[in-house]
């Protein structure tokens, strides 16, 4: 049964987010629209992918359709669609989303309607969880799961049979046919994407899951040519980013989202050669751009058990900056960046071209329409909460 919806916008302009008056909201850069290939997102503003561990099976529920439906009521640009695996074996937990299967093109699709319904652009992250597999969520407690219980603790997978730590799965390293398999999954989940309607697909390769083990020596100690030299830990990552630009609609916007550090020491810009750090994080960049990845989120860790982390607001940003400016290439800024003053000097400042909020948007699901009213920028509020933005109603009405 379709979900029922408030009727979409009629234009840009007057979708729930968008300024009444884009001429004089133009040196406002969050507002600002950005155009990548064929897709236009109507402002700067990104939720980024969470995982809500509410699946089963893969499949997206109601939970999701109205949890997503919060963001682009209130105005989000871009709403990323959480951590969704292309294998059963490539999800954290039991209760993580999936796409491995034509099964869950549907329930998807209704989701991206809805999201679309409110102007919105609907992404989704394609991914892999690697050797921190078969784990539980965090409200039923994250610990493994056995295979009785539903998980798969005995086929983690992983470039090495090194574990994260001594509370995760032991993984078993992938052979060569296993690497080119998924390879192949991660294309055809992209494929399984675009038939849902997704306009934007970021591949997942940060904070500890498969592909981040192979780019990290922290992880990767294989000595056959996925594994050792640089190049050599690109290699798979690399594959899968060709597979699936390969099979991804010309038109559509590729993102990549990496870990730019395994903050193997608290310093950004330590060197971690054997490991991996922000130089390495520029060349891999740099190869994904050659490639066809139009933006990259520039985040960071993950990858190493009792990592010593800044927690400063904005401690990524200066991620987001160098490889924007090293690698020629638009960056999404993510991490503790909570104030809207603060995301606007981001973009003003050249740091990033574009801002990702996660647990703040689950404080607030109107963060985008706080983000206007805190940086006096005119915005359509939802028709059915118009009453709510005081100015213009006060402005219109006298009351």
């Amino acid at each position: 049964m379709a979900p029922i919806l408030p009727p979409q916008a009629q234009n840009i302009r007057t979708r729930p987010g968008t300024p009444h008056d884009v001429e004089a909201s133009k040196d406002i850069k969050l507002f600002q629209p950005s155009t990548i290939r064929s897709v236009t997102i109507p402002n700067r503003i990104v939720v980024a992918p969470m995982c809500m561990y509410s699946c089963e099976d893969g499949f997206l529920n109601d939970f999701h359709l109205a949890h997503y439906f919060s963001f682009a009521f209130k105005g989000a640009g871009l709403i990323i669609i959480e951590a969704t695996a292309v294998e059963p074996q490539g999800r954290i937990s039991p209760e993580d989303s999936g796409l491995w299967s034509d099964d869950h093109i549907a329930p998807l699709k209704r989701v991206v309607d809805m999201i679309k319904s409110q102007g919105s652009v609907p992404g989704i992250q394609i991914a892999h969880a690697g050797r921190k597999a078969s784990m539980g969520s965090p409200f039923a407690g994250y610990r493994i799961v056995p295979e009785e219980a539903n998980g798969w603790s005995k086929d983690v997978r992983s470039p090495s049979e090194l574990p994260f730590d001594e509370k995760h799965c032991q993984p078993h390293a992938l052979t060569k046919e296993e690497i080119q398999d998924l390879v192949q999954k991660f294309a055809d989940t992209a494929v399984r994407a675009d038939k849902a309607g997704i306009e934007v697909l970021e591949i997942h390769s940060a904070h500890g899951y498969l592909l981040h083990n192979f780019l990290s020596g922290n992880s990767n100690k294989r000595n056959d040519e996925y594994g050792g030299s640089l190049e050599n830990r690109m290699r798979f990552p690399l594959e899968v980013a060709k597979a699936v630009r390969a099979v991804w609609p010309e038109h559509k916007p590729l993102w990549l989202r990496f870990s730019s550090s395994d903050f193997k020491e608290s310093d950004h810009f330590a060197h971690d050669p054997e490991g991996w750090d922000i130089y390495q994080a520029t060349e891999y960049g740099k190869k994904l751009k050659e490639i066809g990845v139009d933006v990259i989120d520039c985040s960071s860790g993950g990858n190493i058990s009792g990592a010593r982390y800044p927690t400063a607001p904005h401690f990524q940003v200066p991620f987001a900056e160098t490889i924007r400016r090293e690698v020629d290439i638009p960056t999404g800024a993510v991490g503790l960046i909570t104030e809207p003053i603060d995301a606007e000097k981001v973009l003003q400042e050249g740091k990033a071209d574009y801002i990702l909020l996660a647990r703040e948007f689950l404080r607030d699901s109107g963060w985008a329409l706080r983000a206007a009213r805190e940086l006096k920028v005119p915005v359509k509020w939802p028709n059915q909460y118009e009453r709510a933005d005081n100015e213009r109603w006060v402005g219109k009405n006298g009351k």
